[in-house]
């Protein structure tokens, strides 16, 4: 709050999160889950729900999220906003009811790719109060947007979203156009390949689960029906994880940071999909989705690396769809300016939806 008050902002108050940044979208809580501005009837995405909603709407110009398995992205995806998970200790999270301690990220979302780079601005550096702060100097964020798209190295993760959880038609045809225009601006494009995008989910969830289980236990052992159902439940499997299975996910964890690393080596930006699709009806999401299948964000939680969401195009319905391009740690200059030459060279950011009177 301190840090957005001496930037000179203006607090409007708090907006709609998940339970806890996990239990959503719940209809058993005292207040209602966001809505997509885009149409009430179908999700935000979450867990920074209410931002994604707020902002695509025009009800505030940014706002901040928490991301610990693409609780800033997804809102972003299926808000067609932008929306950036910094570098693992690039923002303080002092303050922050963690959620995961070891994969806890917090950023802003923001109409445009300026706007995040702008409001990242304000809440990047380091702070003492979070022991994962990174001391490093904190870089001018817009410093790159007018470079352009010229010379930069985007590297496809091809099947991210091709194989490993096959995006619908409109979400592809918004990841090939993206490259035609990288291609187009001067950008080398290659393709890359990563580690299984389950290996990431299933090393992911086991840390996620048993650091939030051991945050919530207490409580759960003590007031577990005053948890709403979806959050209580999701969570309470991880009280069957042993301490063998979590160590051995932190081994993993590094096996695929280290097989990241190499397979970037190459490139300055990775490119996949947001979401595998536009946004489900509010009322259809499973208990277990985040189980069903690898989900396209948790991946750069487990390495820590700066990921954007940005709109790519408008499918069923008029929902938005959603690219993530990904950088190195500590380059989110470089992820800026790629976003920023990608949303600058389409029409994405000319419609907004239409508010019911």
């Amino acid at each position: 709050m301190k840090l957005w008050t001496n930037a000179g902002t203006v607090m409007l108050g708090k907006l709609a999160t998940h339970e806890f940044a996990m239990g959503g979208p719940s209809f058993d809580l005292p207040w209602p889950p966001a809505r997509n501005p885009w149409n009430p009837d179908h999700f935000t995405s979450g867990s920074s729900s209410g931002t994604g909603a707020a902002v695509a709407a025009g009800l505030i110009l940014g706002g901040t999220g928490s991301d610990t398995g693409g609780s800033i992205r997804g809102p972003a995806a299926f808000c067609g906003i932008a929306g950036i998970k910094p570098t693992y200790g690039r923002c303080s999270r002092a303050g922050v009811l963690p959620l995961s301690n070891s994969l806890d990220h917090t950023g802003p979302l923001a109409w445009t790719v300026e706007d995040c780079a702008m409001l990242l601005q304000a809440m990047a550096g380091h702070d003492p109060a979070d022991p994962a702060s990174a001391d490093k100097p904190v870089p001018d964020f817009r410093g790159e947007l007018a470079k352009g798209a010229k010379g930069l190295r985007v590297g496809v993760i091809r099947h991210f979203h091709e194989i490993d959880n096959k995006v619908n038609a409109t979400v592809q045809k918004g990841i090939d156009d993206a490259l035609a225009v990288y291609k187009d601006h001067g950008a080398e494009i290659s393709e890359v390949t990563l580690p299984p995008m389950a290996d990431f989910q299933a090393a992911g969830w086991v840390i996620l689960s048993v650091e939030a289980f051991a945050i919530h236990e207490p409580w759960l052992r003590t007031r577990f029906n005053d948890y709403g159902e979806l959050f209580r439940d999701r969570l309470a499997i991880a009280g069957l994880v042993s301490g063998v299975d979590y160590v051995q996910a932190l081994r993993n964890r590094r096996e695929l940071c280290v097989a990241t690393a190499a397979a970037m080596r190459n490139v300055d930006i990775l490119l996949t999909a947001g979401a595998p699709n536009e946004a489900p009806r509010i009322d259809s999401i499973p208990k277990w989705s985040s189980f069903d299948k690898p989900g396209f964000t948790m991946p750069f939680n487990v390495t820590g690396l700066p990921a954007i969401t940005i709109c790519s195009g408008y499918g069923e319905g008029g929902l938005p769809v959603g690219i993530q391009l990904i950088a190195k740690a500590f380059q989110e200059p470089t992820l800026f300016r790629a976003a920023h030459a990608y949303e600058t060279a389409t029409p994405w950011r000319k419609s907004r939806p239409a508010l019911a009177q």
